[in-house]
C-alpha cells in the first residue's frame, strides 16, 4: 500500500516553481505566467 501526498502548493508549471526563467545567454527572467511568485494562478 502506497499513499502519495502532494507536498507541494501548486506550483508554476511554466518555471516548476522557480518564479522566474533561467535563460541560456546568461541572466533570468520573471516568469510571466505566476509574476515571480512560483504559484500557479
Amino acid at each position: 500500500m502506497t499513499t502519495t501526498t502532494d507536498v507541494k502548493t501548486q506550483e508554476c508549471p511554466y518555471c516548476s516553481g522557480n518564479g522566474y526563467f533561467q535563460l541560456l545567454l546568461g541572466g533570468s527572467e520573471t516568469c510571466k505566467s505566476c509574476e515571480g511568485t512560483g504559484k500557479k494562478s
